[in-house]
């Protein structure tokens, strides 16, 4: 039995960004000329243009939420209490936002249909959290099944979808809405070390809501058949990638080697991959790799010996909405969907990597709709403020 996502609807936070802005901003808050020289490098080659926060402290006239200014200018750093409080009231409105679009925007399902709610984040806790919320604010029957993935990072999706597809394969009534949330843009740090900048650099907040099921696809609208997922260790990149929860918000270890550690394992992991497979790596003409930074992008590229295009819609996300961690592979995933040069089905490889070294795949078959109409969906845009 086939398992198919339907729809996937991404979500966007109220206030934006552009990246020489943020740059400009952290280089008048920071000490040092070696700091605000390292800030200006690393922003101006992030490959983002744009990203998205639930903040409006970054604005030059707002009022501050968490990050205020003290007498000489110096950010006075929020608690993580103070963080993580903000993230439940932002969270709350959020996901059931995106859960409520997404019944409203996909072909034939309705709040009365969804058995299942997986909810994943790794910026944040709450409890009741927002399992909780989407059954109370979709009005979702009370015997509804709710799982919390959390504290996982930019893989998350992918154990996410893995389990809506097993629900699925074991009961095939079964219709299963996956949201993912991460709020990135709280835990801000002002410390020096080059880890602390470069993810200051990238991180970005959103949201993505996903409607799985073993129900035939609707034919005005393509769809993703779900075939197989793996996972994959590089050990060796244990200490280069981890999330940590500090007393000013979650620390974060990201060190410029990791592009390096998923180069040196791409292809044995893709011959894994591929190995109960009928499909070769040839086969797989679109890829949704998580844009964790630009040089990940580059050197997956390289090591695959991708053509030029084919990363081009992780590319384009990466530039309009940053690195939202468990999120983003969701929004390359609605790219592809949204794209008009999709007219027969064929196999998508989408990868993600986080703590662990952690590497997540999954093969999928994108379904070209068969009615010649359908909306194009798009996500909101905020104002944008540059610099």
């Amino acid at each position: 039995m086939k398992t198919y996502i339907h729809h996937i609807e991404p979500v966007l936070p109220q206030y934006s960004y552009r990246q020489d802005y943020a740059r400009d901003r952290m280089v008048g808050w920071m000490p040092g000329k070696r700091n605000r020289r390292l800030i200006k490098g690393i922003y101006d080659h992030s490959g983002i243009d744009t990203r998205y926060s639930v903040l409006p402290d970054f604005g030059p006239t707002s009022e501050s939420i968490l990050f205020h200014e003290d007498a000489d200018g110096r950010i006075i750093e929020p608690t993580t209490h103070e963080r993580n409080r903000y993230y439940a009231e932002c969270s709350r409105k959020l996901v059931v936002e995106a859960g409520r679009k997404a019944l409203e925007n996909a072909d034939g399902f309705s709040a009365g249909d969804i058995t299942h709610v997986i909810t994943v984040s790794c910026t944040g806790f709450y409890n009741p959290g927002p399992d909780f919320d989407l059954i109370q604010g979709l009005e979702l029957s009370d015997s509804t099944e709710r799982y919390n993935l959390g504290f996982m990072g930019c893989y998350a999706a992918f154990p996410a979808m893995r389990m809506a597809d097993q629900f699925c394969q074991a009961r095939p009534d079964a219709t299963v809405l996956v949201v993912c949330l991460e709020l990135c843009s709280l835990h801000l740090q002002f410390q020096e070390e080059a880890d602390s900048l470069l993810a200051n650099s990238l991180f970005a907040d959103g949201a993505a809501a996903v409607i799985v099921s073993a129900r035939k696809p609707s034919a005005t609208r393509p769809a993703l058949s779900l075939h197989s997922f793996s996972s994959a260790l590089a050990t060796e990149g244990a200490s280069d990638m981890a999330w940590e929860i500090g007393d000013h918000g979650f620390d974060i270890r990201l060190s410029t080697y990791v592009p390096n550690i998923i180069a040196e394992n791409i292809n044995s992991i893709m011959e894994n991959v591929l190995k109960s497979s009928t499909w070769n790596l040839d086969d797989i003409r679109t890829w949704a790799v998580h844009p964790g930074g630009r040089s990940i992008l580059d050197k997956v590229e390289t090591g695959l010996q991708l053509s030029d295009d084919m990363l081009s819609d992780s590319r384009e996300v990466l530039r309009e909405y940053g690195n939202m961690s468990s999120v983003t592979v969701l929004f390359v995933l609605n790219r592809i969907l949204n794209r008009t040069d999709i007219t027969e089905a064929h196999p998508i490889c989408a990868m993600a990597f986080g703590p662990g070294l952690t590497i997540e795949t999954a093969l999928m078959e994108v379904l070209p709709a068969t009615a010649p109409t359908r909306k194009k969906e798009t996500v909101r845009h905020a104002e944008v403020l540059s610099a």
